[in-house]
């Protein structure tokens, strides 16, 4: 039988052979032209094209790192472009900078608001500041130099005493210094050099007095620190910058060497590998330039090049040696080992079971596989008949029914599952596919049955089934209320216990919760176009993967505040759904309301206790208009009496008793007002107005302390949307410290001062406005710095140390930040600054202000 069929086989094989080469073979035209040729020639063509074959793919790949070198340096040009402007926009910021700088101080010169020794401690702090700033000399209309300062590292050059006259021995300084004189603008000269001592850049500021030219500003920078400090540091990592000047001479920085002339005769290597841009606002006389290092060994120096073209050559002559030899093998072992190994790999390679049945149910062929996953062999198997060896004894009814539909052809398309045994008796689950077998001439022979072990994945879909009822089970005992429904339907996929008892079996809670969240679903039909898709309003990222949002809500019906929180995803048949999940968080609303009421409690009562600890000199301060007012009655009494006082006497006597008692009723409302416990109320609040009402309460402890207190506030300072009585309260509380502190260090009566700024600043890209507490006492010790905002924690033996805790909370509730420092002097502390500041504009501002713990 099996010889039979293996004839058979190889007849359709060569059939089949003969219908390809009539139909795909080579055109006869062709077939004819080699057949004419010798065989001497056809060896030779045969050996000719693979060679030709081998050097076209070495030319491609040739042309491939060319065309990738000359992208690779496009790419580069465009790279060096962007990041040369990048770094000259960085360069121009910072030159416009320290030009904005020594405006200020030419401003301060020229209105006579600073003198010489002001001007040289400002110049100095300038270049300790800015490194590439090395003098700064102020030179008037005579070129007389008034005052200057210059850093340890300038040169010669920039070292001038006051009272000398600067002689321009370099034109471009004069020419610079006549034409700001000239046009009374700023006016940057060329960069100048001398032997031995490094390039500067001269910028030449004007004063003038009521229209008059009285001098210039003259500040002189570095061009080497300019290139250093201005330049970012990732540019300098990547390339060699350097300035040069008009004549392409190089200023400062670092340059590379061109390279060599065999390196530029190659096409890929003839583009320009620098890029240079003038530095504004200096001009065309410096220029900066960017010349990349070089990273890529070139085509040349590629050991990928060299690896395929040894590789191709070797081919060349695999290719020749080989030829020969396998021309003699191919035609006495082509068919053999063709047909020997579609055979072997049929049979071998194959894990399904194969299994042929003939018209009466007899087994005709088994593979391997089929053998080994029975546990019989093949010869125990070929020829049986129903039942089967492998057919389990309690199944032999169901199995034979199963039989007799199959050689009916009545067998289902997508398979039938049965029990198979093994030769141990040990049974497995198997999957069965039946197809019939056809004949050349078109007669079905038997049936063909493939055969799949589906134990594991039966054990697999099992454990699925028990792990969902037990997720099932999980979800029914979750506090919270999850629910599922598809988008645009009215069905419920999915509700646990807790939705059902919170809102039934509908959709409705569910729909409830989506539309009080304000979650988009779809768009209303009534908005929707013609061209408008009807999920229209969706998050526009893919919608199973898009993150979860929370929301809180009140459920009137519920009585309770639910937190939803909802996502898309994609259900088992493939739907887009949404989920819905919502938690009872009514007992935390109700923590965080009662948690906010201690938090104002605490705020009222440190201002109680502030002005608990200033009681004295609150007294002391009333003591004084109250003094006042006794010795005006009195000494109206006893005139009187004496009948020794005019009308015009007595009703002066009465203003001034009655400035005094309106004095004293302005302190006790302002403390009642500050003291007064009222709910939050952020209102647009000016910053002047605070500072004075703070300043008002301050003085009178800074009085008693015998303490001078000085305040500066910008002007033109716009509203802050803040609550004026807590901002107050920070004030006076940090000032109260302050007074304190110096009080504390027992400074003498010229040092004992402590200073209050107000002014505007940029923090994080955000306007913010900067109050900053500024004193000369004892300072912060580290320990202390440490705990400085913690509760409960002082270093007075009367305070109780929530005042900067307190502070701190109310800054930040404000979105600001609070910060402590000292000031040194060299080694020694000479005083410490508190500073906070409040932005302008406040987003996602808290409704009130939270408590101690949460700051």
């Amino acid at each position: 039988m099996l010889t039979k069929q293996y004839t058979l086989h190889m007849d359709l094989i060569q059939s089949n052979r003969k219908n390809s080469e009539g139909l795909t073979g080579i055109p006869t035209l062709l077939r004819g032209w080699w057949r004419r040729q010798s065989p001497n020639r056809q060896d030779r063509y045969a050996s000719i094209a693979p060679l030709i074959t081998v050097l076209l793919f070495l030319a491609a790949i040739v042309a491939s790192f060319s065309y990738l070198r000359l992208e690779e340096i496009d790419r580069e040009q465009e790279t060096i472009k962007r990041d040369v402007e990048y770094a000259q926009q960085r360069l121009r910021l910072r030159l416009l900078e320290r030009q904005e700088q020594l405006m200020r101080v030419a401003r301060d010169v020229s209105s006579k608001e600073i003198d010489a020794e002001d001007f040289t401690t400002q110049a100095e702090m300038l270049i300790n500041n800015y490194p590439e700033l090395h003098a700064i000399t102020w030179i008037d209309n005579k070129q007389r130099v008034k005052a200057a300062y210059a850093s340890s590292s300038a040169s010669n050059l920039q070292l001038r005493g006051v009272g000398s006259v600067v002689i321009f021995k370099e034109t471009e300084g004069s020419f610079a210094f006549n034409l700001a004189k000239d046009l009374a603008q700023p006016i940057y000269s060329r960069p100048i050099s001398e032997p031995g001592a490094a390039s500067i850049l001269q910028l030449h500021i004007p004063l003038t007095e009521k229209g008059k030219f009285t001098g210039v500003i003259m500040g002189e920078y570095s061009v080497d620190g300019v290139l250093r400090y201005g330049v970012p540091n990732e540019i300098t990592a990547k390339y060699a910058v350097s300035f040069i000047n008009g004549k392409n001479t190089v200023m400062a920085g670092q340059t590379i060497k061109p390279r060599n002339a065999a390196t530029k005769l190659l096409p890929w290597a003839a583009a320009p590998n620098e890029y240079q841009i003038p530095v504004s606002p200096v001009g065309n006389d410096l220029v900066l330039r960017a010349q990349p290092y070089r990273t890529s060994l070139g085509l040349v120096g590629s050991g990928l090049f060299w690896l395929t073209a040894a590789l191709s050559a070797l081919t060349v002559w695999m290719l020749v040696a080989t030829w020969r030899h396998t021309r003699r093998r191919m035609k006495t072992q082509q068919a053999l080992i063709s047909e020997t190994n579609f055979r072997r790999a049929m049979e071998n390679s194959m894990l399904t079971g194969m299994r042929a049945l003939d018209m009466k149910g007899k087994i005709t062929y088994v593979n391997p596989a089929f053998c080994e996953m029975t546990g019989w062999a093949e010869e125990e198997l070929l020829g049986s008949t129903a039942p089967f060896p492998y057919w389990p004894t309690q199944d032999y009814e169901i199995l034979s029914k199963q039989l007799e539909d199959e050689l009916a052809g009545r067998a289902p398309k997508g398979g039938f599952q049965i029990r198979v045994k093994r030769k141990n008796g040990k049974l497995f689950d198997a999957r069965m596919y039946v197809s019939p077998l056809i004949d050349a001439k078109g007669q079905q022979t038997g049936l063909m049955t493939s055969t799949t072990d589906i134990t594991e994945p039966n054990r697999v879909r099992q454990q699925l089934v028990e792990s969902q009822d037990r997720f099932i089970t999980v979800l029914e005992g979750m506090d919270a209320s999850v629910s599922v429904a598809p988008l645009g339907r009215a069905d419920l996929l999915f509700a646990n216990k807790m939705y059902r008892q919170w809102f039934g079996g509908d959709t409705v809670g569910h729909l409830q919760l989506i539309a009080q969240a304000g979650v988009a679903t779809e768009l209303p039909q009534e908005e929707m176009g013609d061209d408008v898709d009807s999920l229209a309003g969706l998050p526009l990222d893919q919608l199973s993967t898009s993150q979860i949002k929370n929301f809180e809500i009140f459920i009137p019906e519920l009585s309770k505040w639910l937190e939803v929180r909802s996502r898309y995803l994609t259900w088992v048949d493939g739907r887009l759904a949404q989920m819905v999940i919502a938690t009872d968080i009514t007992s935390r609303r109700d923590a965080e309301a009662l948690a906010l009421q201690q938090a104002e409690r605490a705020e009222s009562a440190s201002r109680l206790i502030t002005m608990g600890e200033m009681a004295s000199s609150v007294a002391h301060e009333l003591n004084q208009p109250l003094t006042a007012i006794s010795l005006y009655c009195n000494g109206m009494v006893s005139r009187i009496k004496d009948k020794q006082i005019s009308e015009e006497d007595m009703l002066n006597a009465l203003d001034k008793t009655a400035k005094q008692a309106q004095r004293a009723g302005q302190i006790i409302q302002r403390i009642r007002s500050f003291v007064k416990r009222s709910a939050p109320n952020r209102t647009a609040s000016g910053v002047l107005a605070m500072v004075e009402a703070a300043k008002e309460l301050a003085e009178i402890e800074m009085r008693r302390r015998n303490v001078h207190l000085r305040t500066y506030v910008a002007a033109r300072l716009p509203d802050l949307q803040v609550d004026p009585i807590l901002i107050e309260q920070v004030l006076i509380n940090l000032l109260k410290n302050a007074a304190e502190s110096v009080d504390a260090a027992q400074r003498s009566s010229a040092n004992r001062s402590v200073e209050l700024r107000v002014t505007p600043k940029k923090v994080e890209d955000k306007q913010v406005i900067e109050f900053a507490v500024i004193d000369n006492g004892l300072g912060l010790q580290p320990e202390v710095m440490a705990r400085l905002y913690e509760s409960f924690f002082s270093t007075k033996a009367e305070g109780m140390g929530m005042g900067l805790s307190l502070c701190r909370s109310i800054i930040e509730s404000h979105l600001g930040r609070i910060a402590a420092e000292n000031i040194y002097n060299g080694a020694d502390v000479v005083g410490c600054r508190f500073a906070f500041w409040l932005p302008l504009q406040l987003e996602n501002l808290p409704e009130t202000t939270p408590s101690p713990s949460a700051a």
